[in-house]
């Protein structure tokens, strides 16, 4: 199973495996302190696209398509989640954007989910 989490929320055992899937490192978190299993920071949007993105949610869709063009590129990447996912169980990827579900993390779980529904 993978999931989406907060950075910000308290760790949980039920997390599993934790990445963080953010290009910069959250603010106001201590790497000590962060339980992060793995920074995969290389499968987040492209600089470019994060700036250009800003978190507004009129620009969400098109976040989304140019987002999913990147994820296209990056397979052995989506390929690690899926071993660390089948080796552990659990993989919680984290992201420190205050919404929830307006976020790469959120791309990122949907475009794993269906590159698995395609295989079936």
């Amino acid at each position: 199973m993978i999931k989406v989490k907060r950075i910000y929320e308290k760790p949980s055992k039920d997390d599993g495996f934790r990445i963080l899937v953010d290009r910069l490192w959250p603010r106001g978190i201590k790497k000590d302190e962060a339980k992060i299993d793995l920074w995969l920071k290389e499968i987040a949007p492209s600089d470019e696209l994060r700036k250009w993105f800003s978190h507004k949610k009129e620009r969400w869709i098109e976040f989304k398509r140019r987002y999913r063009e990147e994820l296209k590129e990056k397979t052995e990447l989506i390929d690690e989640i899926k071993k660390i996912e089948n080796e552990y169980g659990t993989v919680t990827l984290l992201f420190s954007a205050r919404d929830a579900e307006h976020n790469n993390a959120v791309v990122l779980l949907e475009f794993i989910k269906e590159g698995r529904d395609d295989a079936n």
